[in-house]
């Protein structure tokens, strides 16, 4: 008979063997659903994890597991401080949406004036725009006590909305001979924003590393960072410890969309270079698997959305090469979630086998 059994205190060895132990499981669950659609298991596994660093064509793919990592850590990292105090922001997504479209049209009202202020603006406005998105559920929850994990998930699709009507409307190309889509801010807007354009490096990726930095120190050097742990794991005495709810709960669903709009916005400025109608491809949902599979930490995130990244560009290459469907990849990364969120049950709890009582 196998039963559960609570630990007296978390298991500290199983935190960090659980990321580990859920990548290979759903390597191997991955496998099997690539060999059910028919592809060579091996081959598909390797295409996505192997060939990207170590194909004939790494040194391009390289660099871009920064590109594409980049948006995942900005955002996760700001999750994580609200996970991390009890506050679940599920709506990165729409915050991510809202950014784009408040550094684009900041990019966009100064056309066709090129100057290295035009940049910054657009950085300031991505960041209001997160900021601002997150405060709804921030503000209702406060004053109202409604649910924030229902409130910003469902201004995702009022954000998904808002971005159609601006492509097709407010911020639709004159010049575009009729597509929806704005133009293209890589030619003016972004000038200052790229590191490096061969290879497609930008300021992001600087964003997402300071990001990593001062969350470690904010958790661990700073009060607001206890009272944050504190909040997340011992709530009542939070509350007799002087610590205000109103006040976290806004600090952290601001921070985490200022930064999930501030990805948005490199992204709209960077690789995506225009506002569009499938400008969103789900990196605020993604970025929900990159804080847990990361342990909200930030070091972890970081490796996390490395790792995250490296199965988009994998997938990528396994769609293009192998024929596998795109669908599959999500169901793939999808895997890494429930694996890791079923394995972390060994966190918590001891597996006791006993024999059966008879009657």
């Amino acid at each position: 008979m196998i039963r559960l059994e609570r630990r007296p205190q978390p298991s500290r060895l199983w935190s960090y063997l659980t990321p580990v132990i859920a990548v290979i499981v759903t390597m191997i669950a991955g496998g099997l659903l690539f060999a059910a659609l028919g592809k060579n298991p091996v081959e598909a596994i390797r295409t996505i994890f192997w060939n990207p660093l170590f194909g004939e064509f790494a040194f391009y793919y390289r660099p871009q597991l920064l590109v594409k990592a980049a948006p995942l850590v900005l955002i996760a990292i700001g999750l994580s401080l609200g996970f991390r105090a009890g506050i679940w922001n599920i709506g990165a997504e729409g915050q991510y949406i809202v950014g784009a479209l408040c550094g684009a049209g900041v990019g966009l009202a100064f056309h066709p004036t090129e100057s290295v202020l035009i940049f910054p603006l657009m950085v300031i406005a991505g960041g209001l725009g997160g900021w601002a998105w997150a405060m709804i559920p921030g503000l209702l929850k406060v004053r109202f006590g409604t649910n924030e994990i229902l409130v910003s998930l469902m201004l995702v699709y009022v954000a998904e909305q808002l971005l159609a009507s601006m492509a097709l409307g407010l911020m639709k190309n004159p010049e575009g001979h009729g597509f929806p889509g704005s133009r293209n801010l890589s030619d003016y807007a972004s000038a200052t924003s790229w590191i490096d354009q061969d290879i497609g490096l930008h300021w992001g990726m600087a964003a997402a590393f300071i990001a990593v930095i001062l969350a470690y120190v904010l958790l661990n050097r700073h009060i607001l960072g206890f009272n944050i742990r504190l909040s997340g794991e011992a709530p009542r005495a939070a509350k007799f410890s002087g610590v205000a709810p109103a006040r976290l709960i806004l600090f952290c669903l601001g921070t985490s969309g200022a930064l999930a709009g501030l990805a948005g916005m490199f992204e709209v400025a960077g690789p995506s270079g225009q506002v569009s109608i499938d400008f969103n491809v789900g990196y605020g949902f993604t970025a929900i698997i990159v804080a847990f599979l990361g342990r909200l930490h930030p070091v972890g995130i970081l490796l996390a959305g490395l790792l995250m990244a490296l199965t988009y560009i994998g997938g990528e290459m396994a769609q293009s090469n192998l024929g596998l469907p795109a669908a599959a990849i999500q169901v793939f990364q999808g895997m890494l979630l429930f694996f890791l969120l079923a394995l972390d049950v060994l966190t918590h709890f001891r597996i006791r086998l006993s024999a059966r009582r008879t009657a």
